[in-house]
């Protein structure tokens, strides 16, 4: 993974620039209101990634699967020609699709995927929160399929941070539908409904460059005019401390963990989608338990 990270660092100088100019026409142009704090969050969140973990925190729960798939893989596919560099594209963005679906449905994925959605504003800013402990959940496995089919590891990262990067101008909430483009690309449109937390409108469109994998897979929902989006976490995230921003999940994991009664419901708080809690059940026998003790002293 390391080719993904140099390349996201690359651009990053660039990326802040453009979200930075974005803030100010929002703010001095056009006299909107914009908030500077969730905007400073962001930042933080992606200078601690990029110049704090990623340099002192090497490590990568999937590098081991990475390097075994391509010891033994099954081919070795060639990137000689215009025909194989579009289907490494395509193939990995089939791997994001189904990463980035068990990043919204398996709750150990999920608490770190939740800083992305933390934000309450949809703007560029927000695109650059990702957290600082993606690597340490194995996200990599995801593209370990294509690695081990033939595809080299360098160019599948290469490839899956040209993915993020198109990703970023896909949070502009001023960019309007691009027409007959809506059918085949991830456009901001189509981005705004995923980052929303509206019932009709959650968990869906997971595409990175192209929005047929939604369509083949019925993950798709298409913005709609009287629906505006309401951006955030289902309960929102009022805070701006990148501390709480990068941990808030695990601490929720953590403390649900805890409260499970049994190794399998430990389990799935790991793989069960989030606001799943196991111990639920528990929690509301206690509290009938005490309305109904509280009812008799009464009595």
């Amino acid at each position: 993974m390391a080719q993904l990270i140099q390349v996201l660092r690359f651009a990053f100088p660039a990326v802040i620039a453009i979200a930075t100019l974005e803030a100010i026409v929002i703010a001095v142009v056009m006299r909107r209101s914009y908030n500077w704090r969730a905007y400073l969050a962001s930042l933080a969140d992606a200078l601690g990634r990029e110049y704090l973990v990623y340099a002192f925190l090497p490590l990568s729960l999937a590098g081991p699967a990475i390097d075994l798939a391509w010891r033994h893989r099954l081919f070795t596919i060639p990137l000689n020609s215009a025909a194989a560099v579009v289907l490494l594209v395509i193939v990995q963005d089939f791997s994001y699709y189904w990463f980035h679906r068990c990043s919204h449905r398996v709750r150990w994925f999920w608490a770190t995927h939740a800083i992305h959605h933390s934000s309450n504003e949809f703007n560029l800013a927000a695109a650059s929160r990702f957290g600082w402990t993606g690597r340490l959940t194995g996200a990599g496995l995801f593209f370990v399929p294509m690695i081990w089919a033939g595809f080299a590891p360098g160019p599948v990262f290469i490839a899956a941070a040209i993915n993020l990067l198109y990703q970023f101008w896909l949070h502009a909430e001023w960019i309007p539908k691009l027409g007959w483009l809506e059918y085949v690309l991830n456009t901001p449109s189509h981005h705004r409904v995923h980052h929303a937390a509206n019932p009709e409108y959650l968990d869906r469109n997971y595409g990175g460059i192209f929005i047929v994998f939604d369509r083949l897979f019925g993950t798709f929902v298409a913005e709609r005019d009287d629906l505006p989006c309401r951006y955030g976490l289902v309960t929102p995230l009022r805070s701006n401390n990148p501390i709480v921003i990068a941990f808030h999940e695990w601490a929720a994991l953590a403390r649900d963990l805890w409260r499970a009664r049994s190794w399998r419901e430990r389990l799935a708080c790991l793989i069960g989608p989030p606001g799943d809690d196991p111990a639920a059940p528990l929690v509301a026998a206690v509290v009938q338990e005490a309305d109904r003790q509280v009812g008799r002293a009464a009595a």
